[in-house]
């Protein structure tokens, strides 16, 4: 929880575009001190340059949140520059489609490396500068958010590697708020879970690095390409409307952060079934024209 922004440090991974960039923009307004953070440069200058002239204390880093070496560089910058973060965004994510048995190592790598991994190191370097903090301060407040999705809470087919990221990213986060209530009252942590919003995500392939590039595309992988474009492009809640969301949980420690609530339902009936033992449900029990287009696609009707 953090009731007072103004002066306050935020870090926020993918800070170039979607979630990152508008709760990046949100800090600007609030008064806080900003280290942006993303692997993509153009982007990442467009952002400083933005915040800077509307009069934002700014750190920017050119970061690849897989990398341990160079999170810990970060790391190290923030705490010289500004001390121990009060508000750490652990959004950096990719996406990545196609049957779960198709999937090559380098896929794998890729997508388990920016979705999970980004979010453990952000986890593990600053909790406890944020700790250290709160022992320090009686009046210090920090909080961590990590960016999971619906798919750390539902199984849809045709995405297997990102759902296993996201559901990983839960779970984490969890436990982090269990493990930080056993240590402080000062520090806390949420979970953002949002659903198909235009935020760049389905293009995050423009940033693969060389050493894990993709082979050719499997049919499935093409299949799954074309679903997130449209799915992603037809959202109507906006990156900015879920930023807000994220600052309204930070201001009242709510830790499960939805963009699309009536989501939920598809949630409900998977955990029923986990209570009830029941084979999994259907994931487009709501839209169901989704799952008897993906069907017939990939049986090549």
């Amino acid at each position: 929880m953090i009731s007072d922004f103004k002066n306050k440090v935020a870090v926020l991974t993918g800070a170039g575009s979607g979630f990152g960039l508008e709760c990046a923009r949100i800090g600007a307004q609030l008064g806080m001190k900003l280290v942006l953070v993303d692997v993509q440069k153009d982007a990442l200058d467009a952002v400083q340059a933005e915040l800077q002239a509307a009069g934002a204390q700014v750190m920017a880093r050119r970061v690849d949140v897989s990398n341990d070496a160079q999170m810990q560089a970060l790391a190290n910058d923030v705490k010289a520059t500004f001390g121990a973060p009060h508000f750490v965004f652990n959004n950096a994510g990719v996406g990545a489609g196609g049957l779960v048995w198709e999937n090559t190592i380098a896929d794998w790598e890729w997508v388990m490396g920016v979705n999970l991994w980004g979010v453990i190191h952000g986890v593990r370097l600053f909790t406890p500068m944020m700790l250290e903090a709160a022992k320090q301060d009686p009046s210090y407040q920090g909080h961590i958010v990590n960016t999971a999705s619906m798919a750390g809470l539902l199984t849809p087919p045709n995405m297997g590697i990102y759902n296993v990221t996201k559901h990983a990213v839960v779970s984490l986060t969890e436990t982090l708020y269990q493990d930080l209530k056993l240590v402080s009252d000062q520090v806390s942590a949420s979970v953002l879970c949002p659903y198909f919003v235009p935020t760049g995500i389905n293009q995050s392939h423009r940033n693969r690095p060389a050493e894990l590039k993709a082979d050719k595309p499997t049919q499935s992988q093409l299949i799954g390409q074309a679903m997130s474009d449209k799915a992603v492009g037809s959202g109507k809640v906006t990156a900015a409307e879920v930023a807000q969301k994220v600052f309204d949980a930070l201001a009242a420690d709510q830790f499960y952060i939805y963009s699309h609530p009536k989501a939920l339902g598809n949630v409900q009936q998977r955990m029923e079934a986990i209570v009830q033992g029941h084979n999994p449900p259907d994931p487009f029990a709501e839209r169901p024209e989704i799952g008897i287009n993906l069907r017939a696609a990939l049986r090549g009707a």
